[in-house]
């Protein structure tokens, strides 16, 4: 939300965990992707993949997992210092290769591209024409090529859509400032005199023009938010929604500021009249396209979340608060504070329908919020990847890339080798300057390293898409009767997933996971899914509950163990 304002951990032990060993790469499961129908691509004869999991009755969404990541950062094909289409073509197939038989892809089925429009601003949250694409990232039809070879590779496609504003230099507004007769004018907000409220974070929330009118603009004097009561707004707004659909062939919207749409004077967020126009638009989008993905940025807290899907506003929204329990449950290594927050907010939100995240584009990465600490930042890795909701991976999470506020510094080049400029670019300077640590953090270096963070993720994203239970299954947190184990159990039509993990950087033995399980009695053995080792066998009563079950008698520093329970033969 912030896209114009600036807005004691445990020792740090860089261990190898006891089951991500060399054998990790030769185990990894494997995953298949979705095609795309072929009336969602704008060019002709995309690669047929089989079903993405099997499960017809799910939404692609529901499937897999997304990534967020900003073209600018991503990779510069011709050498300018910024990122572009061709480059992020380039790089598909480290995002998904398509092919399911291999595991040097990450594996993701789902992109969220920040914004792509031309605009004011380096991060694109000022728009300035919604019908075409950013020419520092290409043509429209280097965006298509784009679109159609992601498509081919089984990867959706969705696209920051910032329709609670525009930017001051869009032609709507400089035709509204200079002309108060202009057909324009009624597409912002003004007032002849200074209302003197400010926002929802006692900003300041009205603008004094040269011709001593105000107008209202909630995130910042350069960015005019539009005026919904406008039927003309309304008709844009449904034409560029038409025309990315239908005649580009995205695959959905990530709404910007989805909360600020409809203001009623001093009520500025979450008003019933935004809710009315997001069910509007969410069934505008679904009669164009109805597998077309929405999802809501309400940046809020997870009471009010819920509401915009209840009614119907959106398919996902972001899970804010479950981010903030995640981390703050990592860093005190507190099991139970973590266990109760992803309990709490998963159950809360109707099935399939929270976006779950670490970190996005506004906030300190993950990495720098962990203090860097590795068995952590894998830690965290599992808990996303194998909780309720739909994941979201920020480009270069999955590598460990550091970065703290100010906006830019979170929004670096993407880190992809130890050459120049970290392989992001060939040219002689990138748009921003690449982060000093990228000799030692690159997805080169530990795309050969078995037990690396970009490894983990590999692992986790295909194995999440081939196991019901860990995309749907219902969630269950244990009481292992100390802080620093968690544990959950994760059930979907007779599939048992316990998830174990030590949240400490020393090993822990004082530990118990009691089972009650939907499951009939007798004896199960297990098997570690992420390295195909057995483990302890187990037998549960006539009720399905086991006490005191131990599958490692000593749990290794931040080990993490997903493990399948199977009835004996």
């Amino acid at each position: 939300m912030n896209h114009s304002r600036n807005g004691v951990k445990r020792s740090h032990l860089l261990l190898t965990l006891f089951l991500m060993t060399a054998v990790l790469a030769a185990c990894l499961p494997t995953r298949q992707a979705t095609p795309i129908p072929a009336t969602q691509t704008p060019v002709p004869s995309p690669t047929v993949m089989p079903p993405l999991a099997q499960m017809p009755e799910l939404s692609w969404w529901q499937q897999g997992t997304l990534y967020e990541l900003f073209v600018r950062s991503f990779y510069d094909s011709n050498g300018d210092g910024i990122g572009d289409f061709k480059g992020l073509t380039e790089k598909l197939d480290y995002l998904n290769d398509g092919n399911p038989e291999t595991t040097s892809d990450v594996g993701v089925t789902g992109l969220w591209l920040m914004p792509i429009f031309p605009a004011t601003s380096y991060h694109g949250y000022d728009i300035t024409d919604y019908m075409t694409v950013n020419p520092d990232y290409g043509t429209m039809e280097d965006f298509k090529a784009f679109l159609a070879a992601a498509h081919q590779r089984g990867i959706r496609v969705i696209i920051d859509f910032v329709i609670n504003h525009t930017s001051i230099h869009h032609p709507w507004f400089e035709s509204a400032v200079k002309d108060p007769n202009s057909p324009y004018r009624d597409y912002y907000i003004w007032s002849q005199t200074d209302p003197g409220y400010v926002g929802p974070w006692n900003e300041k929330v009205w603008y004094q023009t040269a011709r001593d009118d105000f107008y209202y603009a909630v995130f910042w004097s350069g960015m005019p938010d539009l005026n919904y009561r406008t039927p003309e707004v309304r008709d844009e707004i449904k034409k560029i929604t038409t025309f990315w659909l239908k005649d580009v062939g995205v695959d959905g919207f990530r709404l910007d500021g989805a909360r600020h749409l409809i203001e009623d004077g001093k009520d500025q967020v979450n008003t019933p009249e935004t809710h009315a126009y997001l069910k509007e638009f969410n069934a505008l989008v679904k009669s164009i396209n109805p597998q077309a993905l929405v999802v809501g940025e309400v940046w809020e807290s997870s009471f009010s979340v819920v509401q915009y899907i209840k009614d119907q506003n959106m398919d996902l929204a972001f899970g804010f608060d479950l981010s903030t329990g995640l981390i703050k449950g990592l860093n005190q290594a507190d099991a139970k504070r973590m266990g109760n927050s992803v309990s709490f907010e998963t159950n809360l939100y109707p099935d399939n329908s929270m976006a779950t995240f670490l970190t996005n584009h506004d906030m300190n990465r993950v990495s720098n919020q962990l203090l860097g600490d590795v068995g952590t930042m894998k830690n965290a890795a599992v808990l996303l990847l194998t909780s309720k909701g739909v994941p979201f991976v920020y480009y270069g999470e999955e590598i460990g890339m550091f970065g703290a506020k100010p906006d830019e510094q979170i929004r670096t080049p993407m880190q992809w080798s130890s050459a120049d400029r970290a392989g992001f670019s060939t040219g002689g300077k990138a748009w921003m300057g690449v982060n000093s640590d990228y000799k030692k953090i690159n997805v080169e270096l530990q795309s050969s390293d078995a037990a690396s963070l970009l490894n983990l993720y590999r692992a986790l994203i295909q194995l999440r898409q081939k196991t019901p239970a860990l995309l749907v299954g219902s969630y269950r947190w244990i009481d292992t009767g100390t802080s620093q184990v968690y544990a959950a159990v994760r059930e979907y039509q007779g599939q048992v997933i316990l998830i174990l993990i030590n949240l400490s950087d020393a090993a822990v033995s004082e530990y118990a996971v009691n089972l009650d399980l939907n499951q009939p009695g007798g004896k199960y053995t297990t098997e570690s899914l992420l390295d195909g080792a057995s483990l302890a066998d187990l037998t549960l009563d006539d009720n399905g509950a086991v006490k005191g079950f131990q599958p490692i008698a000593e749990l290794p520093a931040y080990a993490h163990l997903i493990i399948q329970l199977r009835p004996a033969q």
